[in-house]
């Protein structure tokens, strides 16, 4: 019986580790420059961040080489701040732009930075283990508007439905 639940553990967890045939981690990456506050501009939605305002993940090093994540949104139905703390880890070699993630206990999903601003690390588009998880992410509040109609043409063209995204207030 252990080893039934062993295997199906290793299904589950392979499956949520991997990502879109369409998108590829971007190379070069560096994690030195990608710490720090970032804003979501963009992203479709998911239960956990449902209502969610004002969204930005805060990302810094932990002691054990990995990588500390805040997330934090204000929920306007709420009144108030919510705040979740997760750990993120590379997925073999660190100069790709695959990590895996966990909010919750040993499981984790794939964070996958599909294309990046490598000169100044402005901006990132992130891709979950499948087509229903998509980010938006920049270093300030506002954007371009050619920026952002480049990342829904860019999503779209990857298969991801640009129908369904949600584009985060950030004002204050």
């Amino acid at each position: 019986m252990s080893r039934i639940i062993i295997a199906i553990s290793l299904i589950f967890y392979s499956g949520c580790l991997g990502y879109p045939e369409t998108v590829s981690p971007v190379t070069g990456f560096e994690l030195g420059r990608y710490l720090g506050k970032w804003y979501e501009i963009a992203r479709l939605d998911h239960s956990f961040e449902r209502g969610l305002e004002r969204v930005t993940a805060q990302y810094t090093l932990r002691e054990d080489g990995g990588v500390r994540v805040i997330n934090r949104g204000y929920d306007i139905r709420q009144d108030r701040w919510k705040t979740a703390e997760g750990r993120a880890y590379f997925v073999g070699s660190p100069v790709k732009g695959y990590l895996k993630v966990s909010f919750f206990g040993p499981f984790y999903g794939s964070y996958v930075v599909f294309e990046l601003d490598q000169k100044d690390y402005r901006y990132a588009f992130v891709s979950g283990p499948d087509r229903s998880y998509l980010w938006f992410l920049s270093r300030t509040p506002a954007i371009d508007a050619a920026l952002l109609a480049r990342f829904v043409e860019t999503a779209r063209q990857k298969g991801f439905d640009t129908e369904q995204l949600i584009y985060v207030n950030q004002a204050q």
